[in-house]
């Protein structure tokens, strides 16, 4: 009995170094090697100062930028989550009203059955850095209007979209998605 809880001991201590440090050493060294940009977050620099990550959300309320998902952890990554409230929830009905709303408003929707839900509601992370290329474009009078872009660059701005929408992977996996901070990050360049 005792030999055989040594050699469990011994086995559990090999298995924990190995499986526990050793391995994820060596994944982490492999990547930063193969993938440096995507081992470091993906990080977003502009003269040495980290504007963002591609993968995480961030917030954008001016008029003058396109705006992201809404965030339920007020696009904080660390307690990333979804709000957990219902489908019968008051709190989440005056939520979803506000900002379909808001966005009809402020963007001059006619149809407004064609906005994507994805304006009005957080994604499960609450920190999706992507929106729909429908909801980028139904966006692009009110960016141009705030920007008082004449109509050369607001069909800049159309181009930028498609330019930057991303495809399904494998082209059919997933929907087209474009990164907001991206999308925000060249549009300044215009």
């Amino acid at each position: 009995m005792k030999k055989q809880l040594l050699i469990t001991i011994k086995y559990f201590v090999a298995i924990t170094i190995v499986t526990g440090l050793i391995y994820p050493l060596f994944i982490s060294a492999v990547s930063m090697i193969v993938f440096p940009g995507k081992a470091s977050g993906s990080l977003i620099e502009k003269d040495g100062k980290v504007l963002g990550s591609e993968l995480i959300g961030q917030k954008f309320e001016s008029d003058k930028y396109f705006w992201s998902r809404p965030s339920a952890v007020d696009y904080n990554p660390a307690p990333s989550g979804g709000s957990n409230l219902g489908p019968t929830s008051a709190a989440l009905k005056k939520f979803y009203d506000d900002k379909r709303k808001n966005f009809i408003l402020k963007n001059s929707v006619v149809d407004t059955t064609s906005i994507p839900n994805e304006m009005f509601f957080a994604s499960a992370s609450g920190v999706d850095p992507h929106i729909s290329p429908v909801s980028a474009i139904l966006q692009v009078e009110r960016v141009s209007k705030a920007r008082n872009f004449d109509q050369s660059k607001k069909d800049k701005l159309y181009l930028l979209v498609d330019s930057l929408t991303e495809k399904p992977q494998f082209g059919f996996l997933g929907n087209a998605v474009v990164n907001v901070l991206l999308l925000n990050l060249e549009l300044d360049k215009i």
